[in-house]
């Protein structure tokens, strides 16, 4: 006699027409080794509620009870249930269906086609081309219970296609959606793909799209939705803050640069770019290069032009051209002897640190316009400082050089408001990198500030026209240390 499964291998069983299967199922239900959750469906599983199970195997349920249904329209694209826990299928007639945690939508209409994919059992899922084409078909029903997606979310998704394959992609999908708009006698729905996608190539007028990214998209600066949802995260925990006044201590000529010494040192240090503390010093001094290391040594005398130049660095963006201007003049002294990383262009390649991949070569500029909102609507000098600093480090808009030029943008911020400028020790390094990146990741700005604010509490403490004083106050907050071996002290300031 044929037997089911053994019943802890399989989460849900199913109802047979075999009657030896089905005197199984109803021996192993009086023993209170399964229970009906729903019509023709079983589960071993006792401790979890019927929704729970049902929505886990949603499309093993779906290929069994329903074989030759197609997961279609917004369903085919969202692989998951709407927020009011409807999914929708193509299927041989129309009918509503309620399981535990589901609303099964069904609608009649042609199977599955050359291309689409099957997914479970006998269930399929509309190929992409297909499942735009059904989401331009006219839906009556609110939001949560419609079939279709809303336009502002075709139009991401289209844009994600250009972004991932570029505009010769985006091509071929639509030749697809011709092709089976011809098959399923949808040229109505055609129409409407086209248009959208026309727009977004810049082909015809963009005043039909309405999604913020595939506008920016059709105007030639489209931009990175994901990181703008970070940066607005950082904008909000910034405005709910207030942070301190920390006023610039080193007015004298000679004292703001003994500070920009130290600033281009550990900005540099920090990057890899490592020297002895007289060899630095020796290089600023005489203006002169070491010979063996040319590129190493243009990187600490570019930084150092930048941010000894009272004017240079007192200098912020008013509007998003002189921000894309001046990330690309500052770029272009500091990385000036690196010829090979295009001092004063932006990347033309797409970069990563270890996990964390930057901003798409072609989303920089519209990314870096977009997050300039949030800039602009910061007014603490702290606050508009670090997050112009994140902004820049994120975007990564350089093929070398991303972290120095952020923190150049910084601390210009910081002298227009005549405010302490911000310097990372050494010592300092890992809780920079490690607050940075769980901003990135975990999108938790409150770690990044935190650190930020100790940054800038020790740097208040770098004062003076003496450099040697300076330089063993610095000795004595560990700031010269590599982090395993020490921790930042904040060492007061002698009266």
């Amino acid at each position: 006699m044929e037997k089911i499964l053994p019943i802890h291998l399989q989460e849900v069983v199913f109802s047979s027409s075999d009657p030896s299967l089905s005197r199984q199922i109803a021996q192993l239900e009086k023993e209170r080794k399964l229970r009906k959750i729903a019509p023709r469906i079983y589960t071993p599983n006792f401790e979890e509620s019927p929704e729970t199970i049902i929505r886990r195997n949603l499309f093993t349920v779906l290929g069994r009870l329903y074989p030759g249904a197609v997961l279609s329209h917004r369903s085919a694209l969202e692989f998951k249930p709407t927020a009011a826990g409807h999914i929708f299928l193509t299927y041989t007639y129309t009918k509503k269906i309620n399981l535990p945690g589901v609303i099964l939508r069904f609608m009649q209409g042609p199977g599955a086609i050359e291309g689409d994919n099957p997914l479970s059992g006998e269930l399929f899922v509309s190929q992409m081309e297909r499942a735009l084409l059904e989401n331009m078909e006219v839906s009556r029903q609110p939001r949560p219970e419609s079939k279709i997606l809303s336009l502002p979310e075709i139009e991401d998704r289209l844009g994600n296609v250009i972004r991932v394959k570029g505009e010769d992609g985006l091509n071929e999908v639509r030749d697809k959606a011709r092709e089976i708009a011809q098959k399923l006698d949808m040229e109505t729905e055609f129409d409407k793909l086209t248009k959208l996608i026309s727009a977004l190539l810049t082909t015809k007028p963009s005043k039909i799209l309405s999604s913020p990214l595939a506008v920016a998209r059709a105007f030639g600066n489209p931009y990175d939705p994901a990181r703008l949802s970070l940066f607005e995260k950082l904008f909000r925990e910034l405005k709910q803050q207030e942070f301190k006044h920390l006023p610039e201590k080193n007015t004298s000529i000679k004292a703001f640069r003994n500070f920009a010494f130290f600033e281009a040192y550990f900005s540099n240090y920090i990057e890899g770019t490592e020297f002895e503390l007289e060899e630095a010093k020796r290089i600023i001094e005489t203006d002169t290069p070491m010979p063996a290391r040319d590129e190493d040594s243009h990187d600490i005398l570019g930084t150092y032009k930048l941010v000894s130049n009272r004017q240079e660095i007192g200098v912020i963006p008013g509007t998003f051209q002189e921000l894309l201007d001046m990330l690309l003049y500052r770029h272009k002294v500091l990385l000036s002897a690196r010829t090979s990383k295009k001092p004063g262009q932006f990347k033309d390649k797409n970069n990563r640190a270890g996990e964390t991949h930057f901003v798409d070569q072609l989303l920089v500029k519209g990314t870096l316009i977009k997050g300039f909102d949030f800039y602009q609507a910061l007014s603490q000098p702290f606050a508009r400082a670090i997050y112009i600093m994140f902004l820049v480090s994120e975007v990564h808009p350089f093929l070398d050089g991303n972290g120095r030029v952020a923190r150049v943008m910084m601390n210009a911020d910081l002298v227009k408001q005549q405010q302490t400028k911000i310097i990372i020790p050494t010592v300092y390094r890992e809780d920079y990198a490690l607050a940075l990146r769980k901003l990135t990741r975990q999108g938790d700005p409150v770690a990044y500030i935190r650190m930020m604010g100790r940054a800038h509490e020790f740097s208040t403490t770098i004062v003076g026209d003496d450099m040697d004083a300076m330089e063993k106050h610095l000795e004595a907050s560990n700031a010269f240390k590599e982090p395993d071996k020490a921790k930042l002290k904040i060492v007061p300031v002698k009266s």
